[in-house]
């Protein structure tokens, strides 16, 4: 809602695994960025108003018959275009070229590859001359259109880049996005700045004060009801939505029992002191009671969904008439829920999850264009303590998605004491701040072992953490054995049910960070 008066940068998804971190990267270049289908027409194009499109990656072949492309007349607009992989022989094919599979396993590339820059490319403006890329590509360019010329190479692949300064396109075979691509960000701000002639004025200070009075006008005389969680995203959409709308913002707090060791009485201790409407509403057992006997991680997230929707009606009744249903969605939860032409990795509750009708005039979601580092930003800019800005992401669904399997009472309370003595100990040892998530997930995996001189088979717990900047992508953190053995100790012996402790070292692709 506040975006419509920046410059714009249009990102086109073909399908490809990196396609929303494209997006987070031209953020951090203070250019705003959207992704939308491959599909768009011209005229859709258009009154996006971009100042510079990019093709995504994808995994198909641009040369198979069902292949997708863009409508041809987005080369007739006069935007600069930045083709990325996929995108790059899309440009490549579109104008004439040829593109063909790689004729033997060495011509194709993948993972971290030295490149060569031609630094008379306004890509490659006062970079060095020799690099490494990311590649990940099975075809090849074989022949460069009329009008475009090579201007960057590596050892397998010639057409590491090919560009038409003329008409402003260019396509890389590699990932700039990827931080494995060691100039990389600086690629891409070369493509904004000095081709697309942005100026960089994408900030948390004004998308503050554009929302803000993009809700205020939107909302009028009405009132709004928000899913207050004490997370992060609900705490800033709270913030946000206070400074808009003052007294006509009620806050709900719904404890469907699903939280963290304590964590419910540590929101309403911390929120029931602002200044606003802070309801609890105690559904510990309507929650548990739905949730019996369901295995099947997507129903789970979908039940929780439409039992949150079904509580704020309920609570909306008991308060009088209220207009909107506000909600702290973010970026990350719109993408993996499903957009454009990109698969559904798993429903969030407040996205997929949501019943197909509500009794609210409209659903808000004041953050659903920022990613999570956006919001912190725009929680400070608010004056949201940094204790509370900085505190770890916590899915909607709660502990529901870290019980692997059915979730009852017995699977609860052990999740939660296990999992707040790994917490209890990652703060002990200062790595509270440095691990950007971790938590406890109870398996579904029951193992045989021995306690004193008996048998056991109950369950084991895992411990997850990870270290991200993004939160799309993770790498798994490398905690020291001693830490790791004091926590694996202290679980077996303090927490009944549990009698193995596994460590992930899964990073984020090809896992999620969560479980289910």
């Amino acid at each position: 809602m506040a975006e419509q008066d920046h410059q714009k940068i249009l990102i086109l998804d073909f399908g490809g695994q990196y396609s929303q971190l494209i997006a987070r990267r031209i953020r951090e270049c203070h250019v705003f960025s959207e992704v939308k289908p491959f599909t768009l027409s011209a005229e859709e194009i258009k009154a996006f108003q971009p100042k510079g499109i990019i093709f995504s990656g994808g995994p198909g072949s641009v040369y198979e018959k069902d292949s997708p492309h863009p409508t041809k007349e987005i080369y007739e607009l006069g935007i600069p275009i930045l083709g990325i992989c996929y995108g790059c022989q899309l440009l490549a094919q579109q104008f004439g070229g040829k593109v063909v599979p790689a004729q033997n396993r060495t011509a194709r590339e993948y993972g971290k590859t030295e490149t060569w820059f031609d630094n008379r490319c306004p890509l490659f403006k006062d970079l060095p001359g020799e690099s490494v890329t990311w590649m990940s590509h099975g075809d090849v360019i074989s022949e460069i259109p009329k009008g475009f010329t090579p201007a960057a190479h590596s050892a397998m692949c010639p057409t590491a880049c090919i560009c038409d300064e003329m008409r402003k396109f260019y396509g890389v075979q590699f990932h700039p996005e990827v931080t494995h691509t060691e100039h990389g960000m600086e690629i891409l701000r070369n493509f904004l700045l000095n081709i697309c002639g942005c100026s960089g004025d994408w900030t948390m200070a004004e998308f503050r004060q554009k929302t803000v009075k993009s809700v205020r006008e939107k909302i009028g005389n009405g009132k709004v009801l928000l899913a207050l969680s004490g997370g992060v995203d609900s705490s800033v959409a709270a913030a946000l939505l206070s400074e808009a709308v003052g007294s006509a913002l009620i806050c709900v707090f719904v404890d469907h029992g699903l939280m963290r060791k304590n964590e419910g009485e540590e929101i309403e201790a911390t929120f029931s002191q602002r200044n606003l409407t802070f309801i609890r509403v105690d559904a510990k057992h309507r929650f548990l009671t739905r949730l019996s006997k369901i295995n099947a991680p997507e129903k789970k997230r979908k039940i929780i969904g439409t039992e949150f929707i079904r509580v704020f009606e309920e609570e909306a009744k008991k308060i009088g008439k209220v207009d909107f249903l506000a909600q702290g969605t973010i970026y990350p939860d719109v993408i993996e829920s499903g957009q454009g032409n990109s698969d559904v990795i798993k429903s969030h509750h407040n996205v997929g999850g949501l019943p197909s009708t509500v009794d609210f005039r409209e659903i808000l979601e004041p953050l659903r264009m920022l990613f999570k580092d956006e919001v912190r930003q725009l929680g400070i800019e608010l004056g949201l303590p940094k204790s509370l800005v900085d505190r770890q992401p916590f899915p909607g669904p709660g502990l529901a998605i870290r019980v692997i399997g059915e979730v009852t009472q017995r699977k609860l309370i052990m999740l939660q004491e296990a999992d707040a003595i790994f917490r209890e100990e990652m703060e002990k040892a200062d790595y509270g701040v440095t691990a950007n998530q971790y938590f406890a997930a109870l398996t579904n995996m029951r193992s045989v072992g021995v306690m004193g001189d008996g048998r056991t088979y109950e369950y084991a717990i895992a411990l997850r953490c990870v270290n991200t900047d993004d939160f799309m992508t993770a790498e798994w953190t490398r905690l020291p054995y001693d830490l790791l053995e004091r926590v694996s100790s202290r679980i077996v012996n303090e927490v009944e049910g549990v009698n193995r402790v596994l460590y992930d070292i899964t990073s984020k692709p090809p896992a999620t960070v969560e479980y289910e």
